[in-house]
Formats: structure tokens, sequence, C-alpha cells
């Protein structure tokens, strides 16, 4: 195989089926973005959407805004949005409050539908909030927390069998971008008569899902990442139909109820996964993550993954060929089919390494103490971005 060159790069754009998407993003000149796993880049039509929820819509039809402009039903209607992408059936995501809200709700609910059952496992090494979640819930439901390494979540299910209420993980390790394997990990849950609860963020926008299809039970993410919903954007809430008349979550707000504008004392739950939300959305987030989903209206996710497994190979075959002997490991796994849409090399002068990048233009994302994450959106991540991440680095070491 060739030495990976900027001519090659240049090459392999002039050839991408995907390149002009990259005109529907907002990009800063001269500055190479591979941190769109953290904060997603600007959609251009999100600025015009906004200014037209907040001077046409709010600012001329007032309280008549929730019903006249649809802003009631706005979470479900963006929820089967997300969920088109989640590989989900209408009327099964909804989208609200943040993915630390949805988490803890469903997992409290998967726990309170297996409550014979006292075992809480979680992945060992996610993402802390998680954790933290996870621990907040076995306290108020008087579990037990079981930190697993995700290589052993299948086998350990099977070995704790009838022990395990619920498991959480997430499909792809946020430091080192692998991928797991949703469909096994679901086979082993349900093969004992457990729930999972997945974490998505790191793997809608990026990757085929198919929920429906692995049989998953319940699902959150954040909209802020491959989406580029925005700073803060709301979270999303999976959850299986056949789960829905049993639901019961801690939260029990009144955007949730049976009849909201009732305003009775009791709690009646609403039907299907209306259910699932709490209190008044930020609904001006929202409104900009239902117009950055217009990006993907005609794009299919199959071409989506081609790419960004083809730009990390490309990417690690340029590390492989120009930055041997600089003190770079490779974290993430080599093949394409075992890592999502990022990339992380280790390397112990990681965060000088990072800070100089961001001199030449380029932002990435450092971990302490040693990890440089690089994420790729292929729909504004061109082969010439990757090789100039390459060039930079080769420049700062």
């Amino acid at each position: 195989m060739p030495t990976p060159s900027r001519e090659t790069a240049e090459r392999l754009d002039r050839t991408d089926p995907l390149a002009a998407v990259r005109t529907r993003y907002s990009l800063p000149e001269g500055v190479v973005y591979l941190d769109g796993n953290s904060l997603g880049a600007l959609s251009v039509g999100v600025p015009a959407a906004v200014q037209t929820a907040v001077v046409e819509n709010w600012g001329r039809h007032l309280i008549n805004v929730w019903t006249d402009d649809g802003w009631w039903d706005a979470p479900l209607r963006v929820g089967d949005r997300v969920g088109r992408l989640l590989g989900a059936r209408a009327g099964q995501t909804v989208v609200g409050d943040s993915t630390s809200v949805h988490l803890f709700n469903v997992l409290t609910a998967a726990a309170r539908l297996r409550p014979d059952r006292r075992l809480l496992l979680v992945e060992e090494g996610g993402f802390p909030t998680n954790h933290y979640l996870a621990t907040s819930v076995a306290r108020i439901l008087g579990l037990e927390v079981r930190r697993v390494p995700m290589p052993d979540m299948a086998s350990t299910l099977r070995r704790l069998g009838e022990r395990v209420a619920v498991a959480t993980a997430g499909a792809v390790d946020f430091r080192t971008g692998e991928l797991w394997d949703v469909r096994a990990v679901t086979d082993a849950a349900h093969d004992v008569g457990a729930l999972v609860v997945w974490d998505l963020c790191h793997a809608v926008g990026a990757l085929p899902l198919t929920l429906d299809a692995d049989g998953v039970d319940f699902a959150v993410g954040c909209s802020y990442k491959f989406l580029s919903g925005g700073p803060g954007a709301p979270g999303f809430v999976y959850a299986a139909s056949r789960h829905h008349g049993d639901i019961d979550q801690p939260l029990c707000g009144w955007h949730g109820h049976a009849e909201p504008f009732a305003m009775v004392l009791d709690y009646e739950p609403t039907t299907g996964i209306g259910r699932l939300r709490v209190g008044s959305p930020n609904i001006l987030s929202m409104l900009a993550l239902d117009a950055a989903l217009d990006v993907f209206d005609d794009v299919e996710m199959a071409a989506v993954r081609e790419k960004n497994v083809a730009l990390g190979n490309f990417f690690i075959e340029a590390v492989d060929a120009h930055l041997a002997g600089r003190g770079f490991e490779l974290v993430t796994p080599r093949r394409g089919d075992q890592r999502g849409s990022q990339v992380t090399l280790c390397h112990p002068e990681a965060e000088r390494i990072m800070r100089a990048l961001n001199k030449h233009g380029i932002i990435g994302d450092a971990r302490p103490p040693e990890l440089l994450r690089f994420g790729f959106n292929s729909l504004y991540i061109s082969y010439t971005d990757i090789f100039a991440v390459v060039e930079a680095l080769r420049s700062c070491t």
C-alpha cells in the first residue's frame, strides 16, 4: 500500500460521495475540527430556525405558540426524527430532558420491571456520570452496583443469571472509541431475563443503529455531538413499545400526565413514549436540534459509516507512516468494524501536543493523562483535514 500523502488525501476527497454535505455546516476558515464527538459543528440552517422561533413564533404568538406552532408536540415529533437514526419505529423515542435525567429515569424504570433482582451492572471505565447515576439509583432501590469490563459483559450476564436486574453500557467507549456489540450484549441479558439500557452518545449520527431489530429495551443519548444539536441540546430516550405500559419512572412531571391540563393532584401517566416526558423542555434548543436534523434527511447512515471507517483507516495508516518513533501509541482498535467514529492516540505529552495543535488551527481533545482523541464526523471532515492533522502532529513532536 502506498504511503499516505497529501496527494492521496486530495484524490480521496475528489471521489468522496459525502463531500458536498460539508457545505451544510458553518466551519471557521482555516480550522480543522476533530472534536465533533464533544460538540458538533453548527449546521447552517440552525440560526434562521432559532430566529424564527424567537421572533416570529414566540414574539408574535406569545403563549399560543405552544399550540399554534406545534411546540407542545415537539418532543415527540423531534423524537421520531432521532428515532429514524436509531432504527426505531415511530412512537418509541422522545426528546426533552438531559441525557443524565433520561438515564436516571430509565435505569430506575428498568430496575422496577425486575423487582426481585438486586444487581445493577455498569460498564467499567464508562462515562463517569453514568456511574454516578447508577450508584444513585442503587441507593434509592437498594441494589448492588457491580462494575464489569465491557469485553466481559455478555459472559458476566450469563454467569450471574437471574440475579441481574439491569445492565447499562455505552455502545462506543468514549475514551478509546472501541465499538461494542449491542446485539450480543442485549441477547445475553435477555437470555437470563435481565434488561439493558444503552448509552448512544457516541454512536447516534455516526453509526447505523438497529435498536428495534436488536431487541434493545431502553437507550439514551445526547444530541450535541454527531447530531450537531448545539450546546446543551436536549437528550433523547428510546423505550421499546413492549415496555410502555409498565414503565414506572421516578420523575413524574406534568408533561407526562395523561391529562396535563386537568391539573389534578394524582399522577396518571399518559400512554406510549410520552410517559417518559417530565417537565417543560428547553424548546429553543429543541428547535435548534430539529433544524440540525435536516442535514440527515437525504443522507444514508451506511454511507456515513463507510466514510468514517475510511477516514479512521487513513489516519491510522498516516500515523504509522509519518509518526513512527515519536512516542505515539494507537489506543483505538485498528479494525474499522471494532471502532466508532473516533481514533484515540496515547502520548506522554498529550496535553502539550493538543495545545500545540490548537495553535495550528486543529481542534481535537485531550483526556488526561495521556489520551489524544480525534473525532471524525463524516459529514464535514475531509481526508485532507486528516492528513493536515498528521503533519501538525509531526511538527509538534
